[in-house]
C-alpha cells in the first residue's frame, strides 16, 4: 500500500488562465474563508510523490475531521477525527494504519480557528497567475512539513493543496467544485465505526 507520506503529502497545476495577473488575497481574507468552510464535498484527484495518480470523494467537516475515499481500482480509504488519522487499506483485513494529525500540514486547515496572520505560519505568501498562493506550516513544529493552499478570488475558493512531508516528498491533491453546507453523520468519519464495518 501506498505510505502515509504519499496519501497525504510537486505539481504547479494552476496554471494562468489569462494574461491580467490578479492581486493577491490578504490573509486575513483567506482565514475568514476557511473559518466558514465548516462543511464540504468535492471530487478530487491526487498526484504522489511517485507520480502517481488517484481519484476520489473528499468530505470536510471542520474542526479535525475529514474522509478520502478513493476510487476503484484502489478503494483505499483515508479518515481523520478525533486528533487522529487513520489509513485503510482496502486490500488488507488489518487494523488501520493511525497517525496523530496534529503531525500533519492537513491540520492547519482542519483546526477550529485558523489564523493565517499568526506570526510565523506563513512563509510565502505570492500571487499566482490568476491565483493565490499561501504556503503553511505549523509554527511551533515547522519539521512537521507544509502545506501550500491555492486559492482564487471573487469569491475567495480553494482550488487545491500541495502537502510536502518532512522527508521532502510532495503530495498534490485538486479540488473540483466544492458544495458546501452538508450535514454529515459523526459515523462518516468515525475511525472506530470504519473499522468495526470492516471487520464484520
Amino acid at each position: 500500500m501506498k505510505s502515509f507520506r504519499a496519501l497525504l503529502a510537486p505539481l504547479a497545476l494552476i496554471a494562468s488562465l489569462g494574461q491580467a495577473q490578479a492581486e493577491k488575497i490578504p490573509l486575513g481574507d483567506l482565514s475568514g474563508y476557511i473559518n466558514l468552510l465548516t462543511t464540504a464535498e468535492t471530487d478530487f484527484t491526487q498526484i504522489n510523490a511517485d507520480g502517481s495518480i488517484a481519484t476520489g470523494k473528499l468530505y470536510i467537516k471542520r474542526p479535525g475531521r475529514v474522509r478520502f475515499e478513493y476510487a476503484p481500482p484502489d478503494r483505499s480509504l483515508v479518515l481523520a477525527s478525533a486528533g487522529s488519522v487513520a489509513i485503510f487499506d482496502a486490500k488488507s483485513n488489518q487494523a488501520p494504519e493511525q497517525y496523530p494529525l496534529r503531525r500533519t500540514p492537513l491540520n492547519l486547515i482542519l483546526a477550529r480557528d485558523v489564523d493565517l496572520g499568526r506570526a510565523k505560519m506563513v512563509v510565502n505568501h505570492v500571487e499566482d497567475g490568476n491565483a493565490t498562493r499561501v504556503r503553511a506550516q505549523d509554527p511551533e513544529n515547522p519539521e512537521y512539513g507544509t502545506i501550500d493552499l491555492v486559492f482564487t478570488a471573487n469569491p475567495v475558493t480553494l482550488r487545491q493543496w500541495v502537502i510536502t512531508d518532512d522527508l521532502g516528498q510532495q503530495t498534490t491533491v485538486i479540488l473540483g467544485e466544492l458544495k458546501t453546507g452538508g450535514n454529515y453523520p459523526p459515523s462518516l468519519f468515525s475511525i472506530d465505526t470504519e473499522a468495526d464495518k470492516r471487520n464484520n
